[in-house]
């Protein structure tokens, strides 16, 4: 799913009514607060501090090569990307997102059981960094806000 380039982008926008899985849009306006149109339970997610949730395509596929049941959205994340040396997104790392956006990532997330239908035998653990480093989720906080578009480009500062 890379683009012939092989420059990093997004591959899919995710948001729900609540729970998972999340599913994909076209584009999505975000704000500090994260995408116009997903809602979730603000005690356990979202925030200025957890607006955004983005996850990995290449994890996505190595994940399901394991046997696991896992799709883009599955596991609540609002932007599914490719092409991000994953193992480098950690807190404090800043992503630009197509010509405006710009996030910060601010903790790797605690995968809760509502995942646990994405995963062989409910194991849901198996994206803790924790117990896996470097196959969690992270959040992030809105530096500036923009408009997300499905094959927008990303790259690291």
């Amino acid at each position: 799913m890379q683009e012939a380039n092989g420059q990093a982008h997004i591959v899919q926008i995710n948001i729900s009514k609540g729970g998972v899985p999340k599913t994909p849009v076209g584009s999505a306006r975000v704000t500090l607060l994260g995408l116009d149109g997903d809602q979730h339970n603000f005690e356990d997610h979202g925030g200025p501090e957890r607006a955004v949730c983005l996850y990995a395509l290449e994890r996505i596929q190595s994940l399901q090569a394991e046997g696991h049941p896992i799709t883009p959205g599955a596991v609540g994340e609002n932007l599914t990307v490719a092409g991000l040396d994953w193992n480098k997104v950690e807190p404090g790392t800043h992503i630009h997102i197509g010509p405006q956006l710009i996030l910060e990532v601010t903790r790797f997330t605690v995968p809760c059981n509502t995942i646990q239908d994405a995963f062989l035998n409910h194991d849901y653990g198996r994206i803790s960094q924790t117990q896996h480093p470097g196959w969690s989720r992270v959040y992030a906080r809105v530096i500036q806000e923009g408009v997300v578009n499905s094959g927008d480009s990303v790259w690291l500062e």
